[in-house]
This record gives structure tokens, sequence and C-alpha cells, in this order.
């Protein structure tokens, strides 16, 4: 899977540009946030492929120091297969040197997933979206798209270091 790939290590500004620019349905994180982030990149012709940001867990049930989450993973449309899998497989491989015990992330519910079962992974739970978040911004003052993607029941996949 990963022969003609590398890891290559990127600024979280420069993946979530990347992002901007590829995503099928997210934006950047709100005011470039994340622990870190990872590129991958074909080894030929060095063109990146795909991008990866870690950061904190989003729900604060999660928020333990020893978990964080894959806050968005994008690679280019056209991208050889496995390569999602491949930066999918780094991030844990880095959290678990960091010390770390468990990575999350979320897909929509139409996503099939195979990129995250083919690095490991496990589908733990079905969550249903935040009835209140439109009201959000008038509970704590910080102004927050309402986007599609909000409506839409995610799966919570887990993979334990």
């Amino acid at each position: 899977m990963g022969k003609h790939l590398i890891a290559k290590p990127t600024t979280i500004k420069k993946a979530n540009e990347f992002v901007k620019q590829h995503h099928r349905h997210h934006r950047p994180t709100s005011r470039n946030t994340g622990k870190w982030a990872i590129s991958v990149a074909d080894k030929v012709s060095g063109n990146i492929l795909g991008v990866a940001i870690v950061g904190n867990p989003v729900s604060a049930t999660y928020m333990d120091g020893k978990t964080l989450e894959i806050t968005r993973l994008c690679v280019i449309e056209g991208a050889r297969k496995g390569t999602a899998s491949f930066l999918i497989s780094r991030c844990l491989k880095i959290w678990k040197l960091m010390g770390g015990e468990k990575l999350i992330t979320y897909t929509l519910q139409k996503e099939c997933g195979s990129s995250l079962r083919g690095a490991g992974w496990v589908k733990v739970a079905e969550v249903k979206p935040h009835n209140d978040w439109k009201h959000k911004s008038t509970m704590d003052g910080k102004k927050r798209d309402d986007l599609e993607i909000y409506q839409f029941n995610k799966y919570r996949w887990e993979s334990i270091v």
C-alpha cells in the first residue's frame, strides 16, 4: 500500500489550505487549530496527495489527555488506493510515539469508512447531530456556520494505540 507514498511534516496552516481547496464537505479547522498535521506525498513526483490534522477531541467527553481526534482528513480525488489509510495509520503511529492511548474520528453516515477499516479502526457508535448547534452561538458568543453537514448523523471510529 505505502511503497509509493511518503509521509511529510507540514504545518496546520498549510494543511488547512489543502483542506480548503480539496475537501468535499468540510472547511478548514477554526483559527487553524490542532495539535499537529502531516501530509502524504507521491514518492516519485513529490506531489502532496493528502493531509491529516490531529487535535483535541471536539467532544469534551474525550478530553482526557490520552485521546486525540483526527479532525480533518483530506485526500485529493484520484489519489492512489490506500492513501487515506496510509495517513490514518501514520497519525496513530505518531500518537503512539507521543505516549497517547487512543485516536478517534468521525465519518458522515453516508461515508463507507473503508479507509478507517483498512487502517484497523473500529466503528463504535452512531452520533446524532446537536439539536442546539445553531443556537450555541447565543450561549457562548462564538459565531458558528450552520453547515449542512451538521444536520447528518455520524459514526465515531476509534483505534486503541
